[in-house]
């Protein structure tokens, strides 16, 4: 980037938008679009107030500041990596190394478990499984006033970023953090009306083949689900039935190829598939599960 005393919050856009566009004018859209977030994010604006400074100078320290924010855009790394954090159901939510950062396709998983809530008002005991930056469990707070929610992971650092999420949220004193691998990390607690997971489930052969910003960046124990990309599900399956209220259900992220999969697995292990969600581009993304009567 070249330095420019007098440069300009709009002409620096400008110049960042035909830098990271040369090479490939067919993606100049998504560039555009990231070099905004990035310009926002770092200079500390909202979009209404980037507008707004459009024609003044950008300050000496904040130009500084983007630019090495771009440098590691031009190595590849996802705009909300460097940020730091990632909007997700209406909630800013802060990333660590240790956590996945969040996809849209999740929504749908929990717009499928509030489908299932008759009274959203009601006092609801939910487990978010491998919980990462606390999205899932979190979300669900926000959406039931009166709910409690325990967020587990294997990772102590994935814990002190939901933690941390939980406190600057406003959740803090209706979400319990407990380390541990799955199901374990509830032992000695009562069972739950809703278990809740988007566990990793990419196969070996996806994981090959994963875009660069996601497998370098990405923790890959958040990502790799086993040779056939079950793994987790196996183990939830397996032991979710003495966590759950007799009227409980399971709720579970998948890949999108991978229902056939999950129905089988759940007829072995005592569950049936009660509905399917799809995400924004149709695909099936989230099953919701109960004992098989």
């Amino acid at each position: 980037m070249t330095r420019k005393a007098d440069i300009t919050f709009d002409g620096l856009l400008a110049q960042l938008h035909a830098r990271f566009t040369a090479a490939n004018r067919d993606a100049a859209r998504g560039v555009l679009r990231d070099v905004q977030l990035l310009i926002m994010g770092l200079a500390g604006l909202d979009k209404a107030g980037l507008i707004a400074r459009g024609g003044n100078q950008v300050p000496e320290n904040v130009l500084g500041h983007i630019e090495s924010g771009f440098a590691r855009y031009e190595l590849g790394e996802p705009v909300h990596r460097i940020l730091g954090r990632r909007e997700f159901h209406g909630l800013d939510f802060s990333l660590s190394p240790d956590t996945l950062e969040p996809r849209d396709d999740t929504e749908c998983l929990i717009e499928l478990v509030l489908s299932h809530i008759p009274d959203r008002r009601s006092s609801i005991e939910l487990a978010d499984l491998g919980t990462g930056t606390g999205i899932v469990g979190l979300s669900l707070l926000h959406e039931l006033p009166h709910a409690r929610g325990v967020l587990c992971d294997i990772s102590g650092s994935a814990l002190e970023t939901a933690r941390a999420n939980a406190a600057r949220l406003g959740f803090a004193d209706r979400a319990t953090c407990r380390q541990g691998d799955w199901l374990a990390a509830l032992e000695g607690m009562e069972p739950f009306d809703i278990l809740v997971s988007n566990p990793p489930y990419i196969d070996a052969e996806a994981m090959a083949q994963l875009a660069p910003g996601v497998a370098k960046f990405d923790p890959h124990a958040a990502l790799y689900g086993g040779a056939d990309g079950l793994d987790a599900y196996r183990i939830i399956l397996g032991d979710a039935a003495v966590w759950l209220k007799p009227d409980g259900f399971l709720a579970v992220e998948i890949g999108h190829d991978q229902k056939q999969g999950i129905h089988d697995l759940a007829r072995t292990t005592g569950w049936a598939i009660s509905e399917v969600a799809t995400d924004i581009e149709g695909r099936d993304r989230a099953v919701l599960l109960r004992r098989d009567q």
